[in-house]
């Protein structure tokens, strides 16, 4: 990331994002409505959930899927016009397949 490689910085920020709301526990609708006021909790942290902890095999599971998810779209980019996104969305899931690939060849 130093050498400020635009396309692998994409790549792992849109990743990390799909780790951190796959980490995201459900909001249970039902605890949200019908509450009395002063029993609201306010104040910083107030609304701070516990995460769900990924295992191993689920992190490589989102990062596969989001490799695949950038295949799938460069697929559906055949314009012309359009030959440059699908180009980086390539090179975006190269990176990402790069790390599963085993430690030492990212």
């Amino acid at each position: 990331m130093r050498a400020r490689d635009k396309t692998a910085v994409s790549a792992l920020r849109a990743t990390l994002a799909a780790l951190d709301n796959a980490e995201a526990v459900p909001v249970d609708e039902a605890g949200l409505r019908g509450g009395a006021l002063e029993h609201v909790p306010v104040g910083a942290g107030a609304t701070e959930a516990a995460r769900r902890e990924l295992s191993e095999s689920h992190v490589i599971d989102v990062v596969r899927a989001e490799a695949a998810e950038r295949l799938e779209a460069a697929v559906q980019l055949t314009a012309l016009a359009h030959a440059d996104r699908a180009a980086q969305l390539r090179a975006e899931a190269a990176v990402l397949l790069r790390f599963l690939d085993g430690p030492g060849t990212a």
